[in-house]
C-alpha cells in the first residue's frame, strides 16, 4: 500500500480505538497513561478516555476502583494516572522550583504529619500545622499546607491513596531508587509516549520528548540524545513532506494483523482523547483545527465550553456538546462541512453513541 495519510489516520484510529478490555490492561495498552482533568462537561476527560477502551465502563469508575488498582495520580508529561512501572522511571526527579531551607523545614513538618496521620486528608494536616494561606499558581489562595502536599507529591515523597469528595488523600511514599541508566529510562519514556500517540509527526515526537522535562528534569540534557535514538529505532517515512514515526513493529501501510479495520461506529472523544490530543497531528490529519475552549471566553468561543470532537469510522467531521438538564443528557452536534453526512447509517451510528453516553453517565437518554 502507497504510504498515505488515509493509511495514517486508520492506524492513528484503530490502533488507540481498540476492541475494549479491562481497566488495567486498557491503561498498558494506552501506554501506562491516562491524562486527567477536573471539568466534568458531561464527565471527567480520564472516564470520557477509558469509557471507549473498557468494557461495561461507567462515570467515575476509575476513582471508585482506585484504591484497589494498581495505579497511582502522579504528573507525567501532563497529570493523570500512570501505572508503577512509568512511575519508577520518573523519581526521585528535579522540580522546577527548588525549595530552600526553610520551606524544606516545613515540608518536613507536613511528611511527620502524614507519617503520624497513616493516611491524611490536607484539611487534618493544616489543622494540625496552622500554615495559613498562600497564593497559588492561578492567583488564588490556597493552604500553605496544601500547596506543601502538592509539591510533596510531585516529588516522588506521598502517595494519593483515594479523593474524598475530589481531595486528594496522601499517604507516605516508599524511598526511590534511581534508575542506574538515565538513557535507557528517557527511552523507556519515550516508548510510552509514541505507543499511546503514534503516529507522530517529527514535530510532535520532538516537542513530545521536550516535556518529559517535565517527568524527569533531572534528565534534561538527555533530550536532544533521546530524540536522535527515537528517531534512528522508530519507523518512519515521509507523507506530503512530513517525516512520520511509529513502533518499528507495526505497519500502518499493510494494515497490520487482520487489517486496521474501521468500525461504522461515530465515538464521541473527550479533549484529551490520544486520538485527537496532538493539535498539531490533528491537523495533518484531518484537515481542521479543533481547539478547547474551556478556557476561552464565552463570547470567543468558536464550538463551545468543552465540545467532544465527533469521530465518524476513521474520519473527525465535527464536534459536540453534550450537558445534562432536568435529569437528561442532551448533545448538539456541530460540523465541519456544515451539515452532518447524508448517509442513513450515520444517523443510526450517532443515535446509537447518544445511548451509549446517556448509559455511561447512568441517566436516561432524551
Amino acid at each position: 500500500m502507497q504510504p498515505d495519510l488515509a493509511a495514517l489516520r486508520r492506524h492513528a484510529v484503530a490502533r488507540s480505538l481498540f476492541t475494549p478490555t479491562t481497566l488495567v490492561k486498557a491503561v498498558e495498552r494506552l501506554g501506562g497513561f491516562v491524562q486527567a482533568d477536573p471539568l466534568r462537561a458531561p464527565a471527567r476527560a480520564q472516564d470520557l478516555t477509558l469509557r471507549h477502551r473498557v468494557k461495561g465502563y461507567l462515570a467515575g469508575d476509575l476513582e471508585r476502583r482506585y484504591p484497589r488498582l494498581p495505579l497511582q495520580e502522579d504528573f507525567f508529561i501532563n497529570y493523570g494516572f500512570v501505572t508503577p512501572e512509568l512511575r519508577a522511571l520518573m523519581h526521585p526527579r528535579t522540580a522546577r522550583t527548588a525549595w530552600d531551607k526553610p520551606r524544606w523545614k516545613l515540608a518536613e513538618a507536613v511528611l511527620a504529619e502524614v507519617e503520624r496521620l497513616g493516611e491524611a486528608h490536607p484539611a487534618d494536616v493544616d489543622a494540625a500545622l496552622g500554615h495559613g494561606p498562600v497564593k497559588n499558581w492561578f492567583g488564588g489562595n490556597s493552604r500553605l499546607s496544601t500547596a506543601l502536599l502538592d509539591g510533596l507529591h510531585y516529588r516522588g515523597r506521598l502517595d494519593v491513596v483515594r479523593r474524598d469528595s475530589g481531595t486528594r488523600v496522601y499517604r507516605l511514599a516508599p524511598q526511590w531508587e534511581a534508575h542506574p541508566d538515565p538513557q535507557a529510562a528517557m527511552d523507556a519514556m519515550t516508548d510510552v509516549l509514541v505507543q499511546k500517540y503514534a503516529p507522530l509527526p517529527a514535530g510532535s515526537l520532538s516537542q513530545l520528548i521536550n516535556m518529559l522535562a517535565g517527568a524527569a528534569r533531572q534528565w534534561q540534557e538527555l533530550r536532544k540524545p533521546t530524540l536522535a535514538r527515537a528517531k534512528a529505532r522508530l519507523a518512519h517515512t515521509q507523507v506530503d513532506g512530513v517525516d512520520w514515526y511509529w513502533p518499528a513493529e507495526e505497519d500502518p501501510f499493510s494494515g497490520g494483523r487482520g487489517g486496521w479495520r474501521i468500525p461504522a461506529q461515530v465515538r464521541l472523544l473527550a479533549p484529551f482523547d490520544p486520538v485527537v490530543w496532538d493539535r498539531r497531528r490533528f491537523e495533518l490529519l484531518w484537515g481542521w483545527a479543533y481547539r478547547f475552549e474551556a478556557y476561552t471566553p464565552a463570547p470567543k468561543r468558536v464550538r463551545g465550553h468543552y465540545a467532544l470532537p465527533l469521530l465518524w469510522r476513521d474520519q473527525v467531521i465535527g464536534w459536540a456538546n453534550a450537558s445534562v438538564k432536568g435529569g437528561r443528557l442532551q448533545v448538539d452536534c456541530g460540523y465541519v462541512a456544515g451539515r452532518p453526512p447524508r448517509e442513513t447509517a450515520f444517523k443510526a451510528a450517532l443515535e446509537a453513541e447518544r445511548e451509549r453516553l446517556a448509559e455511561f453517565l447512568g441517566m436516561a437518554e432524551r
